[in-house]
C-alpha cells in the first residue's frame, strides 16, 4: 500500500511539474501539465462515470464544509441545464466577519514560518488532488456556468489547473529572487563592518477572491493560489450561482493544509444569499490586504476606488474587436470567426463583440466582397457550424442567466439583423436555455451601441468609411471601454503595422489573420498573457511577475556578525 507524500516531500513529488512550468514561462513555448482531453485512454475507463457519480452525490445534500462565523445555510445555485442541485452551504453573514477573519489570520504565522519551499509544495499538492477530481469539477462547472461538458472539463479543469500552476511558478520565482540570509561586509579602518541579515517573505494579510458565474475556477484559481503560496490566508467568496466548483476547491485545500500540519482555516468559503451584498463589507475590512475580482466594470471600479487598504486585481468588462481589411482565405476567416462567436454562446470575456468592416467591402482570395457579403459569409459559416442541433449544443452550452437572454432579445433593435438568433432544444436537458449567435449590422456613428459591452451571443458588424476609420474606432472604443482581445485580418503589411501600433497604444493583445484551429478568444497558459492590465478591461494579467509580487513583502532583520 502506497502512502501520500508528507509535507516535507510534496515539493519533491511535484518538482518535475514545477520545473516544466518555470521553463515554459521563460521560453513562452507550449507546455501543459494537465491533459485537456477527457478521453478514457488518458484518464482511465471509469474516470468519467466516477466523476459524474461524485457530482451527483452532492445534489440535495449539505456540503461538508465549516466556515467560522457562519449562520445557517444557503441554497442558491440553478443549473442552466435545468436540473435541480439543491446543495446547502454554510452561510456567511456580515455579523460573522470578525470571527471568520480572525480564524483566517490565526494560521498565518505558522504558514509564514514554514518557508517558501513548503508553501510551494503544499499548493502543488492541492493542484494534484484537484486534478484527481477533474471530472467531478467539470460536472460542477457545467451545471453552474452552463458550459458544455468538454469545455467545462478543459476550461474549468485542465486549463484552470495550468493557470493556477502558472501563478505558483511565478510566485516561486519572485519569492526566491532574494536570498534568505546574507553576510554584509563594508571595508573600514581596522576590521570591516560585518552584519548578518535575514530576508523573510511575509504575506500581506487576508486575501479575498470574488468568484464569477461563467468561469468559477479558471478566473478564481490564479489569484487564490498566488495569494496562498505567498503566505496569505484566502477567503473565497463564490458567485451565488456558481458555488460548487469553489466549494470543492476549498475542501481540497483545507484537506491538504490539515494533513501538512497547518490550520485549514487558511482557506475558507464565504457563501451568501443572492442579494446579500457580502462582497462590499468583506472588501473593506482592514484585515483584507489582497482582492481578486472577476465581473462587471461597475463593481470592479468600486473595488479599485474604495478598497484602498488592499492590492486589488480586477478583470472587468470590455469591447473586444476584430478589424477586417482583406484576407487571402475568406472561407477560413469566416469559419474561424464562426467558432469564435459560437463558443459558449459568446459568454466569455474574450469573445469578439465588434467586427469593423469597411462600407465598400474587402479584397479576398474569392474576389471583392461587399460589406453585406462579408456579413453573409460569417453568418453562413455560423449556420453551417451549428446546423446540427446535437453538435451545436456541445459548442454553445447553456445561457448562464436571464440577464443574457434579456440583452439578446433587445439587441435586434440596434440595427439590421444579419443573422437571427434561434433557440435549440438540448437533447439531454429539456429545460436548458440554448441560443445561437445574433449578428447585427450598425453604422460606425452608433458608438453608443457598440462602445459598451453587450455580454452574450451578440456581435455587431460595424460599417466604417474605410480601414483607417476602423483603426480609429478600434483605438477609441478599446481605449475608453477596454478589451481583453483584439484581432485583425489583412494581407497588407502596412495595415498590419498600423493595427499593431494601435493595439500597443491601447494596451490590448492582438491576434493576426487567424484562419486555423487557434481562436482569438482562447489563450494558452505559460505562453499567452490573459489580459494586459494596460486598458480599462483589467488592471492585471494572468500571469506575470507583477501579478504575484505585490501579494507579499520581504522583511529583513540584521545584527552584528
Amino acid at each position: 500500500m502506497t502512502t501520500a507524500p508528507t509535507r516535507t516531500d510534496w515539493l519533491a513529488a511535484h518538482r518535475e511539474r514545477l520545473d516544466g512550468a518555470l521553463a515554459a514561462i521563460r521560453s513562452r513555448g507550449y507546455y501543459s501539465a494537465f491533459p485537456e482531453s477527457p478521453s478514457p485512454r488518458v484518464y482511465g475507463e471509469t474516470a468519467a462515470d466516477d466523476g459524474r457519480a461524485a457530482f451527483e452525490a452532492h445534489r440535495g445534500t449539505s456540503y461538508p464544509l465549516e466556515t467560522p462565523g457562519s449562520n445557517g445555510t444557503v441554497t442558491t445555485e440553478q443549473s442552466p441545464y435545468g436540473i435541480q442541485l439543491d446543495i446547502q452551504y454554510p452561510r456567511t453573514v456580515e455579523e460573522g466577519l470578525d470571527e471568520l477573519l480572525a480564524a483566517a489570520k490565526k494560521g498565518m504565522s505558522d504558514w509564514r514560518k514554514a518557508g517558501i519551499d513548503t508553501r510551494v509544495g503544499v499548493t502543488l499538492e492541492i493542484l494534484d488532488r484537484l486534478h484527481k477530481r477533474v471530472f467531478e469539477l467539470a460536472n460542477a462547472v457545467q451545471h453552474t456556468s452552463g458550459q458544455a461538458f468538454v469545455m467545462a472539463f478543459q476550461a474549468g479543469g485542465a486549463h484552470a489547473l495550468d493557470r493556477a500552476l502558472e501563478a505558483i511558478a511565478y510566485a516561486s520565482e519572485e519569492m526566491n529572487r532574494y536570498p534568505a540570509e546574507a553576510v554584509w561586509e563594508k571595508p573600514a579602518k581596522g576590521d570591516p563592518i560585518r552584519l548578518e541579515k535575514n530576508f523573510t517573505v511575509v504575506g500581506r494579510g487576508v486575501a479575498l477572491v470574488i468568484g464569477c458565474n461563467t468561469f468559477p475556477t479558471w478566473n478564481s484559481w490564479p489569484g487564490l493560489f498566488a495569494s496562498l503560496v505567498t503566505g496569505n490566508a484566502v477567503v473565497v467568496k463564490p458567485h451565488p450561482l456558481a458555488v460548487l466548483p469553489l466549494a470543492i476547491t476549498v475542501e481540497v485545500a483545507r484537506e491538504v493544509l490539515a494533513e501538512g500540519g497547518f490550520d485549514p482555516n487558511l482557506v475558507t468559503l464565504a457563501a451568501e444569499h443572492v442579494g446579500d451584498g457580502l462582497a462590499k463589507p468583506l472588501a473593506l475590512r482592514p484585515e483584507v490586504k489582497v482582492i481578486d475580482f472577476t465581473g462587471g466594470s461597475e463593481f470592479g471600479e468600486w473595488l479599485e476606488q474604495n478598497a484602498t487598504q488592499a492590492e486589488v486585481f480586477t478583470e472587468k468588462a470590455g469591447v473586444n474587436a476584430v478589424l477586417i481589411d482583406s484576407t487571402d482565405s475568406f472561407k477560413a476567416l469566416c469559419n474561424n470567426l464562426a467558432f469564435t462567436l459560437s463558443l459558449y454562446s459568446g459568454q466569455m470575456c474574450t469573445t469578439t463583440q465588434n467586427l469593423f468592416i469597411p462600407a465598400d467591402g474587402v479584397e479576398t482570395d474569392e474576389g471583392h466582397k461587399s460589406f453585406d457579403e462579408v456579413g453573409a459569409g460569417i453568418a453562413n459559416s455560423i449556420s453551417k457550424l451549428l446546423g446540427d442541433d446535437a453538435r451545436a449544443v456541445e459548442l454553445l452550452g447553456g445561457i448562464v442567466n436571464q440577464a443574457v437572454v434579456s440583452r439578446l432579445e433587445l439587441a435586434p433593435e440596434y440595427g439590421d439583423v444579419v443573422l437571427q438568433s434561434r433557440g435549440i432544444k438540448h437533447p439531454a436537458y429539456e429545460d436548458a436555455v440554448v441560443r445561437t449567435p445574433l449578428l447585427v449590422a450598425i453604422d460606425g456613428k452608433d458608438e453608443e451601441v457598440y462602445g459598451r459591452e453587450c455580454f452574450g451571443p451578440v456581435s455587431f458588424l460595424v460599417r466604417t468609411a474605410d480601414t483607417d476609420e476602423s483603426i480609429d474606432l478600434f483605438r477609441k472604443t478599446v481605449g475608453e471601454g477596454g478589451a481583453m482581445t483584439a484581432g485583425v485580418y489583412s494581407t497588407d503589411p502596412a495595415t498590419l503595422e498600423k493595427v499593431r501600433e494601435a493595439a500597443l497604444e491601447v494596451g490590448v493583445a492582438l491576434s493576426e489573420n487567424l484562419t486555423g484551429q487557434v481562436f482569438v478568444n482562447q489563450s494558452a497558459a505559460f505562453s499567452d498573457f490573459h489580459g494586459t492590465g494596460a486598458n480599462p478591461a483589467a488592471n492585471a494579467t494572468y500571469t506575470d511577475g507583477a501579478y504575484v509580487a505585490s501579494r507579499f513583502r520581504v522583511i529583513q532583520s540584521r545584527r552584528h556578525a
